[in-house]
């Protein structure tokens, strides 16, 4: 429960919210003011008493502030860019050096229209912005939603990570305060055929990126298939989270989850466990939704999360090239998700599920049908 002393009115709007983002404080000479978004916010960066003359933070240059992404919030504070290219290198700058490898967490099921990119991307983005971590968010897939969601098209993407061993790090793009975003393209279905060809073919993904200091996450945005990129995927993470549509056919997608799991585990040889199952698209008005989060309960039990409610913002959030919680902030999605962060960024790694529990799940079947048995 929201307290009264938590809640700050918003500059712009006069709206009343929580504040949880660094974009929604701005230090003024008058004390800090609040925004509720990034529309609210935008206003004050452009407005008159900010036209000034200030000095670029890269390159010294004196000029005039004119638009939003001539300014960024930094643990120090507030700087400013006099262009793009300036922005771009304060953010590519040698980044912390962590004592221990990243956490790398693939976002998988094989099922398709369940969410995945959209996990992927606001688990990114949250760990990055809430949880101040250090986060590389990997598009695994060859349609490039990420890129495409955040508005990015990196000069280098996985294929070259991949085909030809370009550093992982220098292909990443910076796209936000603490994330970083290595993209794809139709090009890495050549990268695939490529990897057909060689020896340990399925470790590809894991010899190229080694083990990453310089973040403390790492999340792969898995394609909707069973394809030698995700057994790639698997023999590089550690963690699986899987989110699974609310509907009849979710536990369908499980299924073959849990045998791909099974495979890596025991054919590859790589320890994969299971993060969490994230029921997503869940309707409070159908009943089929409820009984798919119950099924899902009764057989992962603590490793199935609080489900992410059908919401317009988290289908608008794309469109205008932002996260859902610089989108809406306060809507259903940012806290739906908001809780998913709490949930990966508080799991400690010896509480996960590891592959001699992985259950056998019965999939519920419509009242005219029979029950079909479905083993991990």
């Amino acid at each position: 429960m929201q307290t009264e002393e938590t809640q700050q009115s918003c500059q712009t709007c006069q709206k009343q919210f929580v504040p949880k983002f660094r974009f929604q404080l701005a230090q003024t000479a008058h004390g800090t003011a609040y925004f509720c978004s990034q529309k609210c916010r935008g206003p004050e960066i452009a407005a008159p008493a900010h036209r000034h003359d200030v000095t670029c933070d890269a390159c010294a240059k004196s000029f005039t502030l004119a638009f939003a992404f001539q300014t960024a919030e930094f643990a120090e504070g507030r700087k400013f860019f006099c262009s793009e290219a300036c922005r771009h290198t304060a953010m590519t700058r040698v980044k912390p050096v962590s004592s221990k490898p990243a956490r790398v967490i693939a976002v998988l099921n094989q099922k398709g229209g369940t969410g995945k990119t959209t996990t992927a991307i606001n688990v990114a983005a949250g760990l990055a912005e809430a949880a101040n971590k250090r986060v590389l968010l990997v598009d695994l897939d060859a349609q490039g939603n990420v890129g495409i969601s955040l508005g990015i098209k990196g000069p280098k993407t996985i294929y070259h990570v991949l085909s030809q061993g370009a550093d992982p790090v220098e292909c990443a793009v910076p796209v936000r305060n603490n994330l970083d975003v290595l993209t794809s393209d139709y090009t890495l279905a050549a990268a695939e055929v490529e990897l057909a060809r060689k020896d340990r073919r399925a470790h590809a993904l894991a010899m190229r990126f080694g083990q990453l200091t310089q973040y403390d996450y790492v999340i792969l945005d898995c394609a909707p298939s069973l394809s030698l990129l995700n057994q790639n995927a698997l023999t590089y993470a550690a963690e699986v989270l899987v989110p699974v549509s609310c509907d009849y056919l979710s536990l369908v997608g499980v299924k073959q989850v849990l045998r791909t799991l099974q495979y890596v585990n025991e054919i590859l040889m790589h320890p994969v466990k299971i993060c969490g199952v994230l029921p997503t698209f869940f309707d409070v008005r159908a009943k089929i939704s409820t009984d798919a989060v119950q099924n899902l309960r009764q057989y992962f039990k603590e490793r199935t999360l609080p489900p992410v409610r059908i919401n317009t913002k988290l289908k608008e959030a794309p469109s205008f090239k932002k996260t859902v919680f610089e989108h809406a902030p306060e809507s259903h999605g940012a806290r739906d998700y908001a809780r998913v962060v709490e949930w990966v960024a508080n799991l400690s790694q010896v509480e996960q599920t590891t592959s001699a529990d992985l259950p056998t799940v019965t999939v519920p079947a419509p009242a005219a049908a029979e029950a079909v048995e479905v083993r991990g």
